[in-house]
């Protein structure tokens, strides 16, 4: 596309692609996640905000298509940050009070629409899902690295969580030294 297009022209190929992508094979895996093409756009949009890993899509759609299963809220953060139009520096606990139908720490289910525009990655990550693993949790890794431990104990994703909190307190240390 030319710098020159018009906001039409750009939304009508954006249109155009979101089409081609959903072949007969992807609405029939969406079908079986019990997801319908929008939903597995709303769920693609989370995953891809909470990771710019790639690798990890797989596992973060896994986590949250297992909570929607169990009838669990997502708990996802980048929900959070939305509401707050990504103005947050870190999503703390008082923040997950916020009323709006985009807080998934106070609404069970989906929210209503996605909360960026989903690559394509993120999309086929979440018809690929894992959700054979039964993890529930993840959480930032210790190993600061932009990656993520994985878990289906919440007491290990308790310990997951103190030993990342350790991790950021003992760089902020250090880099004060």
């Amino acid at each position: 596309m030319w710098w020159t297009c018009s906001v039409d022209e750009l939304f009508t190929k954006l249109k155009s692609a979101y089409n081609a992508f959903w072949t007969p094979a992807r609405v029939e895996k969406a079908k079986a996640k019990h997801l319908s093409p929008m939903q597995v756009s709303i769920l693609a949009s989370i995953v891809r905000s909470e990771s710019l890993y790639e690798p990890e899509y797989r596992q973060i759609a896994g986590v949250y298509l297992n909570r929607l299963r169990r009838g669990q809220r997502l708990q996802a953060d980048p929900t959070v940050a939305f509401v707050y139009g990504y103005k947050l520096d870190r999503v703390l606990k008082k923040h997950f009070a916020v009323d709006s139908p985009y807080n998934t720490y106070i609404h069970k289910g989906l929210p209503p629409g996605p909360i960026c525009a989903p690559t394509k990655a993120a999309m086929e990550a979440v018809l690929d899902a894992d959700t054979a693993s039964g993890n529930l949790y993840f959480c930032a890794s210790p190993k600061l690295n932009g990656t993520h431990v994985f878990t289906a104990s919440y007491n290990k994703h308790l310990a997951n969580a103190r030993a990342f909190q350790k991790a950021c307190a003992d760089r902020k240390k250090a880099a004060a030294n």
